[in-house]
């Protein structure tokens, strides 16, 4: 059984500002949920800094604490939904590629299948909006 998933995005952005997209709360909180669950983010960018993504409407919450952070280049963190006790690992490394980045997404520890499904159908959804938010914010 896989309880591992690995997406793959090419982004038509600079590493520096794909970095900016996953460590910036405010720039967290634009993308990563749509709009309507008005989510939140907390973000201390540093090795042990801790993270949460929220949305109060929709009462859901991620969390964790970063393990390792090499700007603009790897983010590797804790993930644990608030209210249940599994926690997993997320790795995201980031490589230029011609004009933009390749975004290479690894979520591990999972405890069975529908677990890891449930993600990729997440990350998925999170990923897909992320080249809106880098085509809007050039700055």
């Amino acid at each position: 059984m896989t309880t591992e998933l690995r997406l793959r995005r090419d982004l038509a952005a600079p590493p520096d500002r794909v970095w900016r997209a996953l460590t910036d709360p405010a720039a967290l909180a634009a993308w990563f949920w749509p709009m309507r669950l008005a989510p939140t983010a907390e973000v201390d960018p540093e090795a042990g800094g801790r993270y949460r993504i929220a949305s109060p409407p929709a009462g859901m919450a991620v969390s964790g604490r970063f393990v390792e952070l090499e700007a603009p280049r790897r983010l590797v963190c804790t993930w644990g939904w608030e209210g249940e006790d599994t926690q997993t690992l997320v790795t995201v490394e980031l490589a230029p590629a011609g004009d933009g980045t390749r975004l290479d997404l690894v979520h591990e520890g999972f405890t069975g299948e529908r677990a890891r499904d449930d993600h990729v159908q997440g990350w998925t959804h999170c990923l897909d909006r992320l080249p809106g938010w880098l085509a809007a914010h050039r700055d």
